[in-house]
C-alpha cells in the first residue's frame, strides 16, 4: 500500500494519511444532510438522497484515491444542488426526474470531454474573471436561500424583500446557529460547518423546536424512488429549454472541479513544473461521479475544496481519499438523523458557504468596465433572478460586448462568441 500511493516520495505516513483523509470528512459531512433537504424540496424522497449522496461521494472520492492517487473528495457541490431545486425543478417547472436527465446528460458529455482531452481548451476559453463572477454569484444566491429558510430575509409586496421577525423561535434557532457556525470557521477549527449544524440541531432539539431522532443508526434507506429514474426520463432532456438547464449544469460544475483540483494539488505539492501529472484521470473521477449520481438520485458531484483541510492537516496522496471514501460509505448507516435537519439547521451551513464562496470576489478586475459590467450582471442577476443560469447567460452575453466597445474583440475566444449567440436565443425564444 505504501508503495502504491508511493508514501517515500510524498513524505507522509500511515497516521498523516489517516489524519488528513479524517479531516476531509469532517469537513465535508455537512453535504451528507444538507443535500437531502434541499433536493428534497422537489419532492424527491429524502432517504434516497442520503444514499445517493454518500454513495456517490464514496465512488469519487475512491476513484479520486485509488486511479488518480489525489487527496481530493468528491460529493454533490453547493450552488449545483440550489439550481437543480430552486432554479430547475421550482423554477422552470421541470420534474425533478427530467433534471436528474439533464445532470445524467452534463455527465456524459463531461466524460467525453475528457476522453478527448478538449476540457482545457474551454477552460481557457472562458476569462478567469467570468470565472470568480459564478462562483460569488452562487455564493450569494445560497446565502440568500439561507436567510430566506431561516426567515430573516421575508417576502415583503412595497419593497419585494424586507427583515423578518427575529424574535420567532426557529429564527432566533438560526441566528444562533449562524454565530456558532462563524465562530469555528474563524477560529480555524476543521469540519466548522459540520460542527454548526451539529451544535444548533442538539440545541433545537433542547429547546424543543426539532423532533428528536428515534435512533441514531439503521438500516441504509432505499434508492428505490430515485434509482433510474434519469435515464427513463432522458429523452425529456432534448428541448431548448433543457439545453439551456445541461449547459449550465456543465459550467458551473466545469469551473469548480477544475479550480479546485489545480488549488488543492498546488497545496499538496503535486504540481509539477505547472503541469498537474495524471489530469485525464482526476478528471475521469470527477466526470463518471457525475453519471453515478445522477443514475442513483443526486445533483452534479464535484471536487470539494473542503479537501485542503484534509492537505493542511498532513494528506498528502490518494490514501487520504481512500479513507474519507470508507467513512463516507460508513457514514450510510446514520441516515435516522436526517429528521434534526430542518431549515433552522441548514440555514447556517448556507449562509456560511455562501461566505467563503464569495471570497475571491477581490481577483476580479473592477477598475476595467469591459470586465466589470459582466462580472457584476452575473454577480447580482443570480440572487436577484433566483437563478443561476440567469446570471450566467446575462454576463456571457455582456463579456463580448463590452470587449468589442473597448476595442478588445481579438481577445475573446471563439468559443465565447458561440456561447453568446447561445445565450442571445435562450432569452429571445425561451424565457
Amino acid at each position: 500500500m505504501k508503495k502504491y500511493f508511493e508514501f517515500d516520495r510524498s513524505h507522509t505516513t500511515y497516521r498523516k494519511e489517516i489524519v488528513g483523509g479524517l479531516t476531509t470528512f469532517l469537513s465535508m459531512a455537512y453535504i451528507l444532510f444538507l443535500n437531502p433537504a434541499i433536493l428534497g424540496q422537489t419532492g424527491m424522497d429524502q432517504g434516497a438522497v442520503f444514499t445517493a449522496t454518500a454513495l456517490a461521494a464514496a465512488y469519487g472520492t475512491l476513484f479520486m484515491g485509488l486511479v488518480a492517487k489525489y487527496p481530493i473528495a468528491l460529493a454533490p457541490g453547493m450552488g449545483l444542488n440550489a439550481f437543480f431545486t430552486f432554479s430547475v425543478v421550482l423554477g422552470m417547472g421541470i420534474p425533478w426526474q427530467t433534471a436528474l436527465a439533464g445532470v445524467l446528460l452534463s455527465g456524459i458529455i463531461f466524460i467525453a470531454i475528457t476522453i478527448f482531452k478538449i476540457r482545457e481548451t474551454i477552460i481557457n476559453a472562458i476569462p478567469p474573471e467570468l470565472k470568480y463572477a459564478t462562483a460569488c454569484g452562487i455564493g450569494l444566491f445560497i446565502a440568500f436561500i439561507g436567510l430566506k429558510s431561516a426567515g430573516i430575509v421575508v417576502q415583503n409586496k412595497a419593497t419585494f424583500v424586507s427583515l423578518g421577525h427575529l424574535t420567532k423561535p426557529e429564527t432566533l434557532l438560526a441566528i444562533f446557529g449562524f454565530i456558532v457556525t462563524i465562530l469555528l470557521v474563524v477560529r480555524g477549527v476543521r469540519g466548522g460547518i459540520f460542527y454548526g449544524m451539529v451544535i444548533t440541531a442538539i440545541t433545537g432539539m433542547i429547546a424543543g423546536l426539532i423532533t428528536t431522532p428515534s435512533a441514531i443508526i439503521s438500516a441504509v434507506p432505499s434508492l428505490a424512488p430515485t434509482f433510474g429514474q434519469a435515464f427513463q426520463h432522458f429523452g425529456d432532456v432534448f428541448t431548448p429549454h433543457l439545453i439551456v438547464v445541461v449547459l449550465t449544469f456543465f459550467f458551473v460544475d466545469f469551473f469548480d472541479t477544475a479550480g479546485t483540483i489545480m488549488a488543492v494539488a498546488s497545496q499538496a505539492g503535486i504540481m509539477k513544473d505547472n503541469r498537474l501529472p495524471r489530469a485525464g484521470r482526476a478528471l475521469l473521477a470527477d466526470s463518471s461521479a457525475i453519471v453515478v449520481g445522477a443514475t442513483l438520485g443526486t445533483s452534479s458531484t464535484t471536487a470539494y475544496i473542503e479537501s485542503a483541510s484534509g492537505v493542511a492537516a498532513g494528506g498528502r496522496t490518494g490514501f487520504t481519499s481512500v479513507v474519507t471514501g470508507v467513512l463516507l460509505l460508513l457514514a450510510l448507516f446514520f441516515s435516522p438523523l436526517l429528521v434534526v435537519v430542518t431549515p433552522a439547521v441548514t440555514a447556517p451551513a448556507l449562509i456560511t458557504v455562501g461566505v467563503l464562496m464569495v471570497g475571491v470576489l477581490g481577483k476580479i478586475q473592477w477598475d476595467r468596465l469591459e470586465i466589470a459590467v459582466p462580472a457584476f450582471l452575473t454577480i447580482v442577476a443570480m440572487p436577484l433572478t433566483y437563478s443561476i443560469a440567469t446570471g450566467i447567460a446575462l454576463g456571457f452575453i455582456m463579456y463580448p460586448i463590452t470587449m468589442l466597445v473597448k476595442g478588445r474583440g481579438k481577445e475573446v475566444h471563439p468559443i465565447m462568441y458561440a456561447l453568446f449567440l447561445i445565450f442571445i436565443g435562450y432569452f429571445a425564444f425561451l424565457v
